[in-house]
């Protein structure tokens, strides 16, 4: 159980089924860490997908700070983060809520999920999906949605594995000009 001042500093803490980990609400303090993974993992799962002027020169932690700081501050997701709670250190980062499509107005969204390179293949995100799942069922959700680049194989690979499927829906990802697949799942 953790004490009182993890709570007060963090708001409400899940317990993940790894031992000395934790899921909590972002904070604003935390828009640094959130920005490397973001860019990393970036880099790690698009490798092959974007040039690599979009992954390096384009795709910044610097740039992409001030994004998360954003994001936290006003709220416009859910941003929560894996973290050791024994060093601290953040592992994963995820951004939940209400889905935007408009077919899809009950279901709840998997916006983005990123897992430090140096971390993935150890339940993270896994963890981190059961997390999503378990705040959209509490939000009384009609089903959930994950988009995923059509050419990120391991994405869409750890989504069907999970219960997700594509379906059918596709639309172009502004930013990177690429095209992605809706994958859906239902609540029950």
């Amino acid at each position: 159980m953790l004490d009182t001042g993890w709570q007060e500093m963090y708001g409400t803490v899940y317990r993940g089924e790894v031992s000395g980990k934790m899921i909590r609400e972002a904070a604003v303090r935390d828009a640094d860490r959130i920005a490397e993974i973001d860019v990393t993992s970036s880099r790690y799962a698009y490798r092959n997908i974007l040039s690599d002027e979009c992954l390096y020169k384009d795709l910044t932690v610097e740039n992409r700070i001030p994004v998360h700081r954003r994001w936290i501050a006003e709220k416009r997701f859910g941003i929560y983060v894996y973290e050791d709670s024994g060093t601290g250190i953040i592992q994963g980062m995820m951004g939940i809520g209400p889905s935007e499509d408009e077919d899809k107005k009950g279901a709840y969204e998997l916006h983005f999920l990123y897992v430090d390179p140096d971390c993935v293949r150890r339940g993270i995100g896994s963890e981190m999906l059961r997390f999503f799942e378990q705040k959209g069922r509490e939000a009384g959700c009609g089903g959930f949605v994950v988009w995923a680049l059509e050419e990120n194989e391991m994405g869409r690979k750890f989504y069907e594995k999970n219960g997700f499927f594509p379906d059918g829906k596709e639309k172009i990802f502004k930013r990177w000009n690429k095209r992605e697949i809706r994958y859906v799942k239902s609540c029950g």
